[in-house]
């Protein structure tokens, strides 16, 4: 069908902006959605300016170019989410915005693990641009049509993810990584316990291995271990990947990542102990090689509480 909008030429300049300007928002949502942040893209700008020091009102409309009713509005959500607070001004004729304690921690979540890989990629975008302003903007469509901005975003931050060993400096993040996933679904056992409080007298000591996925921007994303259970036998355990990584296949590099250490460790048996309530985990276990094995769970399953699927890897 024919583009009506981009066909009008520079008569419907704003209305293409505005098109334009909701599909860099639509995909911006999706990239704060991912990491869990509650705030939407028309926030950012008002928590950009507020990392300064407390704004009125009126200063911050200035300063983001929006009408003071819109940022009011804005103002408003961004308190009921607890992440800014209004106090009186020194002169006491009006009253400041200004961030709190949770507002700052977020701005600097912001800083590390949003506006730089977006900036990365809309640098990018606008490399590849020349011509008049409607070629230029022909070309953004165009850039959008063939892969989003959350896409984009996805593809640069799961390209520098790599997977390294256990360190001691890296044990706090194997076992916040586990704990979180745990606590969140189960309930912490004696067991889950003594492998995440003593990691390499537990997995590395005894034979085993722990891999980590960390990337430069977003930090450690994920964690599994291969703990030695006798001669030739490995659980594979302790996987666990932060929110921050979903769709950036962390996961999925990990489990490849420990599929070859477990062989070159010389692994005859490799399997696992999960819950049903695991269900996007257990799917990607079958869709690497791992098999439900009823053996498995007889042998192994009263490790965990919490343990009703045991799967062993057929290769």
């Amino acid at each position: 069908m024919a583009d009506v909008i981009a066909a009008m030429g520079p008569a419907f300049l704003g209305s293409r902006l505005k098109r334009l300007a909701e599909q860099f928002q639509a995909g911006a949502a999706r990239v704060i959605e991912r990491t869990g942040m509650p705030v939407q893209p028309a926030h950012m700008p008002l928590i950009a300016a507020l990392q300064g020091g407390p704004m009125a009102v009126g200063a911050l409309a200035q300063a983001v170019g929006t009408s003071q009713p819109g940022v009011t509005r804005s103002i408003r959500q961004l308190a009921d989410l607890g992440l800014v607070r209004s106090e009186r001004a020194a002169d006491r004729r009006e009253r400041r915005v200004a961030l709190t304690e949770a507002g700052e921690a977020l701005v600097g979540r912001c800083r590390k693990i949003i506006w730089p890989p977006v900036e990365r990629v809309v640098e990018a975008m606008c490399e590849q641009l020349d011509g008049p302003v409607i070629a230029q903007l022909a070309s953004l469509e165009a850039q959008l049509a063939d892969r989003s901005l959350d896409a984009r975003v996805a593809a640069i931050l799961r390209d520098e993810i790599a997977i390294c060993d256990f360190a001691d400096d890296l044990a706090p993040d194997f076992h916040r990584i586990n704990a979180e996933w745990i606590e969140s679904m189960f309930v912490m056992e004696e067991t889950d316990r003594r492998v995440l409080e003593h990691p390499r007298e537990t997995i590395i000591d005894r034979g085993g291995a722990i891999l980590f996925a960390r990337s430069p921007t977003l930090g450690v994303l994920g964690t599994c271990a291969l703990r030695k259970t006798g001669k030739g036998a490995f659980e594979l355990t302790k996987m666990g990947v932060v929110p921050e990584a979903r769709g950036l296949r962390a996961g999925e590099m990990l489990l490849h990542a420990a599929l070859d250490r477990a062989e070159a460790l010389g692994a005859r048996k490799l399997y696992l102990l999960t819950s049903s309530k695991c269900a996007t985990a257990i799917h990607l276990y079958e869709k690497h090689g791992f098999r439900h094995d009823a053996q498995i769970l007889e042998e192994h399953g009263r490790e965990y509480g919490r343990c009703d699927v045991a799967m062993r890897y057929a290769g």
